[in-house]
């Protein structure tokens, strides 16, 4: 890639961080008491600039997410804390925001001191690359694309069902499972599928078959096969539910549903059971 396609990308980028700071420094200034740290739109960090996700589109990744009492969040580069202190406020979830700046820690603390959620929401000194995420069960952020890959490998070897929400940003080959926009503002969500590749011995009724799984992300394809025959399957996962269909060889497709833990699978397909065990990865 050339210096001018690099400068012209990050310009944009910082173009498209930029554009409601004027706003969203008068709403924060607003927020602050005399003596207090005070951030600045815009201002310079370890691996981003700071500017903070509006409230409207914190509400709607956090719904997204599903969060509730019993999640644990973890929001990275929390910046003035404002996404884990609305999971605590707002879902009763206990979240940790991690940010590199201590101003911003100090002040985060601050914050959930005034709105009543210490005992749940805190924030510590932290880089985002050096953390343990696994504790977590939905991870927010709104980091830049760049950062978002370096932290994707990571984030896929988190418990299948663990729901990472982020905002303007995707993970460039692994499709968000939903989208939205608020304010003209996007927002994605994953959820962390199981790892189900490889080689499976598929038993139904006492017939065994063996199932060939390749997969990207979320999508799954492969093979069913019964002696010499050969069955195409496609099919998709959510956390650690399957969904994959076969041909009946009636000009239909079999469709199977099941839960993928660890190296067994099992599940319905119709009325029938059914279950898998791998023996190779």
């Amino acid at each position: 890639m050339s210096v001018f396609v690099i400068r012209a990308f990050t310009a944009v980028t910082c173009a498209t961080l930029l554009a409601a700071s004027a706003f969203t420094q008068n709403a924060i200034a607003q927020t602050h008491r005399p003596g207090e740290f005070q951030p600045q739109v815009g201002q310079s960090g370890k691996d981003v600039i700071w500017v903070p996700t509006p409230e409207a589109l914190v509400d709607r990744m956090l719904r997204m997410a599903n969060v509730s009492a019993n999640d644990f969040v973890m929001d990275l580069g929390s910046g003035d804390g404002r996404i884990a202190i609305a999971a605590g406020k707002n879902f009763r979830a206990r979240a940790v925001g991690i940010e590199y700046n201590p101003d911003m820690v100090t002040l985060s603390n601050q914050n959930a001191a005034r709105e009543g959620v210490a005992e749940v929401v805190r924030f510590i000194k932290a880089d985002i690359f050096e953390t343990d995420f696994s504790p977590a069960s939905v991870i927010t952020m709104y980091l830049l694309p760049s950062l978002n890959l370096r932290l994707r490998p990571k984030l896929l070897d988190m418990k299948p069902g663990t729901r990472i929400v982020a905002h303007a940003f995707d993970m460039a080959e692994w499709m968000a499972d939903e989208t939205a926009t608020v304010e003209g503002r996007s927002a994605y969500l994953w959820i962390v599928p199981a790892k189900s590749a490889g080689t499976w011995s598929f038993d139904m009724g006492g017939t065994k078959v063996n199932l060939q799984i390749l997969q990207s992300f979320q999508c799954i394809e492969g093979t069913l096969q019964r002696g010499a025959r050969l069955s195409p399957m496609t099919g998709s996962l959510r956390g650690d539910e399957i969904r994959f269909s076969v041909p009946d060889g009636q000009g239909s497709r079999r469709e199977y549903v099941g839960k993928v833990m660890g190296d067994r699978m099992e599940g319905q397909s119709g009325s029938e059971r059914w279950s898998a065990g791998r023996t190779a990865k």
